[in-house]
């Protein structure tokens, strides 16, 4: 019997849920999912140029297995890219270090709920909680 996934650690949320072909109608193409772990290892290896061992650090887990992550996410999106696939982005072993919201008409993430009633972009009242992720599926 394996281990339990230990969560990952992220700073914060994607800014969007996922990405889709140019030009192609949402409905008329597959998806693949793309968990916030991989997305986090993406963003710091590839975006931000830290080393495997520096985002290993950051996102709490050890170099091989940031590595596997890593990895995972790059085969995701290559598929996603020459399959023309839409991408989405959620789901995964995570926590954050803060509690995150996000704007269900927006889409804009609002950190905490203390001082916010309503959206300060576009004035609704629903938000959804990123904080309490699902476990990877």
């Amino acid at each position: 019997m394996s281990r339990p996934v230990r969560n990952r650690k992220m700073c914060t949320p994607p800014l969007m849920a996922g990405f889709k072909p140019f030009g192609m109608p949402l409905c008329e193409i597959e998806s693949l999912k793309l968990h916030y772990d991989e997305y986090e290892s993406i963003k710091l290896v590839d975006h931000e140029g830290l080393s495997q061992d520096d985002a290993a650090e950051k996102m709490d887990v050890s170099r091989p297995t940031l590595t596997r992550i890593h990895n995972s996410a790059l085969k995701k999106i290559a598929k996603a890219l020459v399959e023309c696939l839409a991408i989405e982005i959620e789901g995964g072993n995570v926590e954050f270090e803060k509690e995150w919201y996000k704007c269900n008409k927006c889409f804009k993430l609002i950190e905490g709920l203390a001082n916010h009633k309503k959206c300060g972009d576009c004035k609704t009242y629903g938000f959804k909680e990123l904080t309490k992720i699902s476990q990877r599926k």
